[in-house]
């Protein structure tokens, strides 16, 4: 098995591609070891000491590190990790979790399709290149609340990238949207 490693925007996670499909159907984001109980994948990447994030992309998985460890020594071992998850043939997440509630009022529903649409087809394709995702949360007031994920989060340039990319593109195509911004999970 080869597994193919890139560097993100961010310099603190590095985007893992194992030639296989990782999520069948969309992505699971885990800012730690306590919420990663429904993944035997991002539980054996947190065994590892210096994990602090694991996000699963449909064929990527990317791993955040924390400051005090440097890739060149952690890189190998969660190479290792992810081939020997894939080999052990263990589901990568079990079950299904609850999907997360979006603050939308139902007169708006024609206007949060469109945004949807320009997000699926226009961001999160940028977005997973980079080894992240952005998720809908809602959109009130004429204000888009979006969360990111992955390498996105916590990366120092996500905030222009909400501003002046996501914002200007949905600001352009849905008059609707006076402004976009970054909610916690």
């Amino acid at each position: 098995m080869f597994i193919e490693s890139e560097s993100t925007p961010n310099p603190a996670t590095l985007k893992f591609l194992p030639g296989r499909d990782v999520m069948a159907t969309g992505t699971a984001d885990f800012a730690g070891v306590a919420l990663a109980g429904a993944s035997p994948l991002a539980l054996r990447l947190f065994a590892l000491d210096g994990v602090a994030r694991v996000f699963l992309g449909a064929d990527f998985i990317t791993v955040t590190k924390t400051q005090e460890h440097d890739w060149q020594a952690l890189k190998p071992q969660v190479l290792g990790a992810i081939m020997e998850h894939f080999l052990s043939g263990e589901a990568v997440i079990e079950g299904a979790g609850a999907g997360a509630v979006e603050d939308v009022d139902a007169a708006d529903r024609e206007i949060v399709d469109q945004i949807k649409e320009l997000l699926d087809s226009r961001v999160r394709p940028a977005v997973a290149a980079d080894g992240g995702d952005i998720v809908f949360r809602g959109f009130r007031d004429g204000v888009v609340r979006l969360h990111m994920q992955g390498a996105c989060s916590g990366c120092p340039s996500s905030s222009a990238t909400l501003k002046h990319g996501i914002e200007n593109l949905l600001r352009h195509y849905v008059p609707e949207v006076v402004a976009v911004e970054q909610v916690p999970q």
